[in-house]
């Protein structure tokens, strides 16, 4: 179906009041570049290319200033997204967190907090491939092992069932652990736990012992005891201070 002679119309004026004006969006390869960094965690990178919002080289998509803040950022969630995954980013995860933000995109009232959350969701997504990018380099076994932590942080894991995922004696499977990823095992399933219940204090509305007891720890106290040591704050100090206000 072709474009209606009304939308060739506009398209032609709208094209040469920018040359009349000489304003040009963003060139390609520079937006490639952006999408790359994101997708190799590439942190260096983005603050040095990674453009405000209200950059004039982003085309104008809504008159009103914080519509057009939101639709851009909305775009640049949708392209992290799938950046993301070719990189390597599971797919429900990704998609989750895309729609995570952009519920919050659309609770943002004011353009400074859609540019709080443009910096926040950016090196969210790039700490992540950052992290992913890490455990490339691990052996497969040891691969295996964070899959299945990952996939079962909601329960109690034990260490014969992960040894029996990854293929190996699970003394062999320690010491592996251990020296690919300089934890023990059972250090990287409880700093992960804790990442996961960081997350849903920040952006859910359960509440510590929900959390604690959806991510299988033995008590509330043993739960909070383990959340102080590796955050430096109580669950409920964390909430108070890292909570979502401008997502109601």
């Amino acid at each position: 179906m072709k474009p209606s002679a009304k939308t060739e119309q506009i398209l032609s004026h709208k094209l040469f009041l920018q040359r009349e004006y000489e304003i040009s969006h963003l060139a390609y390869e520079r937006e490639l570049e952006f999408y790359d960094a994101v997708k190799n965690g590439d942190f260096e990178t983005l603050q040095k290319i990674m453009l405000p919002l209200h950059d004039s080289h982003l085309g104008t998509l809504s008159p009103d200033p914080l519509r057009n803040a939101k639709y851009h950022l909305i775009i640049a969630v949708a392209l992290i997204t799938r950046f993301c995954i070719e990189g390597g980013l599971e797919i429900e995860t990704a998609y989750t967190l895309s729609d995570l933000y952009i519920q919050q995109i659309d609770s943002c009232n004011n353009e400074d907090a859609v540019s709080i959350l443009h910096r926040e969701l950016v090196y969210d997504f790039a700490d992540r491939m950052r992290s992913l990018n890490i455990t490339k380099g691990l052996s497969r076994a040891v691969r295996k092992a964070c899959d299945y932590i990952y996939e079962h942080l909601h329960e109690r894991i034990i260490l014969e069932d992960l040894a029996k995922e990854s293929g190996i004696h699970k003394n062999y499977l320690c010491a592996l652990f251990k020296k690919e990823t300089g934890l023990t095992v059972q250090e990287y399933i409880r700093k992960k736990k804790i990442e996961a219940a960081a997350n849903m204090l920040s952006y859910a509305d359960f509440s510590p012992q929900a959390i604690s007891d959806y991510f299988s720890f033995s008590s509330q106290s043993h739960f909070i005891r383990l959340f102080k040591s590796l955050m430096g704050l109580t669950p409920v100090e964390y909430r108070r201070k890292h909570y979502r206000v401008h997502w109601s």
